[in-house]
């Protein structure tokens, strides 16, 4: 299939499995082509299969701000014309599935067919299509679309709940490579100790930084329990609340016990470096930072809140608690890295949590059946 592919090429998990989603399908024979504007981070721009396609969008005095969704359909429909593409796929539904309708309106008109297909992230169901101004628009681009997919079975109740969505709504959860994300200790033996010594444990947090993901947390849990456990944080990713966690950390004094990593291309380097993950958001769709972090065997501090309990399950492979609990997060941490028998027990069940659910074996082949579904009902 020739395939067309539109994200937030930024440093978020939309964005991340989206680039994913497109490295597995080319490599499994399949064309992709990226049409977004600035090539997603996680694409060399050397794969093979794999096109990129920029949205440039012209600035005029007239604009007081500058019209990317109309940019973005013009280009969709200039790239799907031009290389004969079977289908869209869309991440985010705001703007892309309204910029993907009007391409596909564009194409009618040519007598073009060009189905499209959305999938639901999170935060443009949870946070961003519910706000008034957007609902209405967010709700028809979900309904016009000739397919939609979720990322987990809260997102799709979400969504049917809050937009009065009755169409179907494929769930097809987030996936890694089990092949990339994996434990490697030659890897870990030659890395750690730049970032700990033999006697402390490695605790990670990655993410884009953002307020739902609550990093202040994320230094409040640990500063407790560093005065209980030798050990080092690594916090990798940045954005906003960068500030707060650096204020936080001078405040409790513990600056010179946690490693600020920023953007990192290479994540699958970093991960398995870890004895544990915390991720204490006050909202997430489903948690693929968490889901790497299991697929190299380190289990999960995370908060009991969205589609998370779908993949951390509680006192197998991870631990969950209430949101802003810190002083019940850093009881659990310490209990975990205070007893290596339980430690290594919950790392082993989070690799199998990967391995036997959501490796890129087993879920690709449903997106293609699904593209495979969407072409023939037309």
């Amino acid at each position: 299939m020739k395939i067309g592919i539109t994200c937030y090429p930024t440093y978020g998990g939309s964005g991340v499995v989206a680039t994913e989603l497109g490295i597995e399908l080319a490599a499994r024979g399949h064309q992709v082509h990226f049409i977004t504007y600035q090539q997603p981070f996680r694409l060399t721009g050397r794969e093979e299969g794999i096109f990129f396609h920029e949205v440039a969008v012209t600035t005029y005095p007239l604009f007081q701000y500058p019209p990317y969704d109309l940019a973005l359909a013009s280009r969709m429909a200039e790239v799907a014309e031009f290389y004969g593409l079977d289908l869209l796929h869309v991440h985010y539904a705001i703007p892309h599935s309204v910029s993907a309708l009007l391409a596909r309106q564009m194409l009618e008109a040519k007598g073009i067919r060009l189905p499209f297909i959305t999938t639901l992230h999170g935060t443009d169901i949870t946070l961003v299509g519910q706000d008034p101004g957007y609902l209405p628009i967010t709700r028809f681009g979900i309904e016009q679309s000739d397919g939609v997919t979720s990322i987990s079975a809260h997102l799709k109740e979400e969504t049917e709940r809050s937009f009065g969505i009755t169409r179907e709504i494929e769930v097809i959860r987030n996936f890694v490579n089990c092949d990339v994300y994996t434990p490697d200790e030659a890897k870990r033996r030659e890395l750690r100790p730049k970032y700990a010594r033999d006697d402390e444990k490695i605790l990670i947090h990655l993410s884009n930084f953002r307020r739902v993901k609550r990093v202040g947390d994320v230094v409040e849990t640990f500063a407790r329990v560093a005065r209980a456990v030798p050990s080092r944080l690594m916090l990798i990713g940045d954005g906003p609340d960068r500030s707060i966690a650096e204020h936080l950390a001078l405040q409790y004094g513990i600056q010179d016990r946690i490693h600020f990593l920023g953007k990192q291309d290479s994540v699958q380097d970093l991960l398995p470096l870890g004895d544990l993950m915390l991720m204490p958001s006050e909202m997430e769709s489903f948690g693929l930072a968490a889901l790497e972090g299991m697929a190299c065997r380190v289990p999960c501090i995370a908060t009991r809140v969205g589609g998370v309990p779908e993949l951390v399950e509680d006192g197998v492979n991870g631990l969950l608690f209430a949101v802003g609990d810190v002083e019940a997060m850093a009881a659990g941490a310490i209990r975990i890295l205070t007893d290596d028998t339980l430690q290594r027990t919950m790392a082993e069940a989070a690799r199998k949590t990967a391995q036997d659910k959501f490796c890129t074996s087993r879920i690709i082949p449903m997106y293609e059946r699904y593209y495979e579904q969407v072409l023939a009902a037309k």
